[in-house]
């Protein structure tokens, strides 16, 4: 075969292959009418805007509320920022294991782990890609998004597979009107939901790879409000985020019943309020349990009393 054509077969394969994936992304799956009806009573009298996408992956049933709207990220844009750096990883330029050193010029103020350290401590490339999702460190997370080579390497891969949408705007050259909008990051809630239904397939990067956010993301130290509702014997992987008038999270649950993801997205709250009582984080926890009732019938399990009194907020 003749190199030009070969390369000309390869590039019209990749064509095909993205926009494959991308009308994958958009599709409409068939409609749960019931669970429809549920979400859109749910949101009636929400102070704000509300962006909803649920999937379950083994009935193929959906249901979604301006899935296809714009919304801030805050803190589920650390999920690109992980493919950003592990692509870097996969590619040998960087090593899972190698030491890193710590320096106070990384430091983004707040409560983070890492922020804690001395200038010039040591702490391994694992370590700083688990604190990102674990404890949603933003010191970490930013020196993540240094190391992956920029945001716009992020977005390039986005492009590339299928997320029209969803972009990394913080230190991104050519994005400061998108982040004077909507902060660090943008998505949908179908885009942000396709993103997590990816990995969990293994066809983010490569199957290792995959496999090593997922259990990343399975790891989450934030627990009080999508997965307060959930069973602690059922394994989910998830991503919060909150800034201003957002509250978000990405779940993608392994139920009895198959594999279910939902993303639940807010923007223009009028509570702006850091209590466990937010009406956004209300919303998303009444939003998790309506699911896992909706999908799972047969399970008795309900919260404890009191049991947000044990959550870390």
């Amino acid at each position: 075969m003749q190199p030009k054509l070969l390369l000309i077969l390869l590039l019209l394969g990749g064509f095909f292959y993205h926009n494959l994936h991308a009308q994958q992304l958009r599709a409409p799956g068939r409609q749960d009418r019931l669970l429809q009806q549920k979400l859109e009573t749910l949101v009636s009298g929400f102070r704000g805007d509300v962006g909803i996408y649920v999937h379950h992956l083994a009935k193929g049933n959906t249901a979604a509320i301006k899935a296809d709207t714009l919304f801030p990220t805050a803190s589920m844009i650390k999920i690109p920022i992980a493919i950003g750096l592990f692509k870097k990883i996969e590619a040998g330029e960087l090593d899972l294991n190698q030491p890193l050193l710590y320096r106070d010029s990384l430091l983004y103020e707040g409560e983070d782990l890492l922020g804690s350290f001395k200038d010039s401590a040591a702490v391994k490339l694992s370590k700083v890609a688990m604190l990102m999702f674990t404890t949603s460190d933003n010191t970490a997370s930013l020196w993540a998004q240094q190391l992956a080579g920029t945001g716009t390497a992020i977005n390039n891969w986005l492009q590339e597979n299928g997320y029209v949408h969803t972009r990394v705007n913080s230190r991104t050259p050519g994005r400061k009107a998108n982040w004077s909008k909507m902060g660090w990051g943008q998505t949908t809630p179908r885009e942000m939901a396709g993103l997590l239904v990816q990995i969990r397939q293994g066809k983010v990067i490569s199957p290792a790879a995959s496999d090593r956010l997922y259990r990343n993301l399975c790891n989450i130290f934030w627990d009080d409000v999508a997965l307060s509702q959930l069973p602690p014997t059922i394994q989910a992987a998830s991503k919060q985020g909150s800034v201003n008038q957002t509250r978000a999270e990405v779940v993608l649950v392994n139920a009895p019943s198959g594999d279910y993801v939902f993303c639940i997205i807010t923007k223009n709250q009028q509570d702006e309020s850091y209590e466990t009582s937010n009406e956004g984080w209300e919303l998303i926890r009444k939003l998790s349990a309506l699911l896992w009732n909706h999908f799972e019938p047969g399970s008795d399990w309900q919260a404890p009393p009191e049991a947000l009194k044990w959550r870390h907020h």
